[in-house]
């Protein structure tokens, strides 16, 4: 097949996130399957910003056609300049000359901004492709109830007439999110189309473990009990009530937490630390996803928690934590949602959110277990990623839905 996947903010090893549409293209051109990824030149999420000359370039990653369309510098995630980024990638899709790419026989457009769905709806009339609307985060949804909008307001009128359109007009919606049928029923999605493929780990990738810099390896200490968080620094991360936790777990010098990564709540988190003077914290800068596995390697317990919002009634798939399953580590995870991969995979320990003594129970609780306790523990959780969240299973999922 000729595969096309659309979005503003589609990555790629190189360029960083969004990874998700890359790993499923790069398994689908291993399956014999030609993909062309059209994605924006800008997006505050790359790590590397990919080099775009006039109205756009070409680059092949991996056997994946990349069609860089030139996009407009943004500040803030949250401003006027990224709906206009995401409208002028809209714009130069339908004005780019798309016939040397071939007659695609499937297009996914895939979320988060649902305005791609234009161009889907537009290719899918033109050449008879079948269409994919991919749902990672339900907009407008996400903003009423993460953000300040109420349902009233004009712009998120606006996003749903985008995701009515969606549900209305694809031959499938594909949801990383267990229980996203709930919410997309209202909104007049026909259950036959709802299709559920999570999230996952690249094995491949996983493996490929690249050293440490030797400024982090010189504050990772050898001789603690070491719970590290890897990931974004945001408001929904929660990052605070790990800190308190920390703060509550002074007492035993052996305990540290290793904190690894950049986000808007960084600075708040450098604040906590220097003004409670919490030594049993170390605060390191994002490293590339190819060292992740380096790191976690070096720690005991991973850590992931998300602050308790009603909007995860739907379910939660995040990324990071695939990343915690594969590496063999136990894992702490203080989310309150539909599922609960964790308790699923017999990894860790669940806890309730937004609560610092909950943090404190589980570190005392898994460091008083045994080194074979924690192994026991870290080997479930790598078997049941490899066994049910491989991207090249998924892929083959997907590809069943674009035949």
């Amino acid at each position: 097949m000729n595969i096309w996947i659309i979005n503003e903010t589609v990555g790629s090893r190189i360029h960083g996130m969004v990874f998700r549409p890359y790993y499923f293209a790069k398994e689908f051109v291993k399956l014999g399957h030609k993909v062309t990824i059209f994605s924006g030149s800008y997006t505050h999420i790359y790590s590397k910003l990919p080099v775009v000359n006039g109205f756009s370039t070409n680059e092949n990653i991996d056997g994946i056609e990349y069609c860089w369309l030139k996009t407009p510098v943004y500040g803030k995630s949250q401003s006027i300049g990224r709906i206009i980024n995401a409208f002028t990638f809209v714009a130069k899709m339908f004005l780019l000359n798309k016939k040397r790419f071939g007659k695609p026989d499937a297009v996914i457009v895939t979320s988060p901004t649902p305005f791609s769905i234009l161009n889907g709806y537009w290719i899918k009339k033109r050449t008879g492709a079948k269409l994919i609307f991919e749902v990672r985060d339900i907009w407008p949804l996400t903003l009423t109830e993460i953000g300040r909008l109420t349902d009233r307001h004009p712009f998120v009128k606006f996003l749903q007439f985008f995701e009515n359109f969606a549900y209305k007009n694809s031959d499938k919606v594909v949801s990383v999110l267990p229980n996203a049928f709930e919410h997309m029923k209202n909104h007049n999605l026909i259950e036959e189309k709802y299709i559920l493929i999570p999230n996952g780990i690249d094995v491949d990738d996983a493996e490929k473990r690249t050293r440490l810099s030797d400024d982090l390896l010189s504050k990772i200490p050898n001789d603690k009990f070491l719970v590290v968080y890897s990931g974004k620094f945001g408001i929904s991360n929660n990052i605070e009530v790990l800190l308190e936790a920390a703060e509550k777990l002074k007492y035993n010098e052996n305990i540290t937490f290793l904190l690894v990564g950049n986000g808007v709540e960084k600075e708040n988190c450098q604040k906590y630390i220097a003004e409670r003077e919490l030594t049993n914290v170390i605060l390191c800068e994002p490293i590339q996803k190819s060292s992740v596995q380096t790191l976690l390697q070096k720690c005991d317990v991973c850590y992931i928690g998300m602050k308790k919002l009603h909007l995860y009634r739907f379910g939660v798939s995040p990324n990071k934590i695939f990343d915690y399953l594969y590496s063999g580590k136990p894992v702490i995870s203080a989310i309150e949602a539909a599922n609960d991969i964790v308790a699923d995979a017999k990894c860790g320990i669940s806890i309730k959110p937004d609560d610092s003594d909950e943090i404190v129970r589980a570190v005392n609780f898994l460091y008083a277990k045994t080194s074979q306790e924690l192994e026991e523990m870290g080997r479930n959780g790598h078997e049941y990623v490899v066994r049910n969240h491989s991207y090249s299973e998924l892929a083959k999922r997907y590809l069943d839905i674009l035949k």
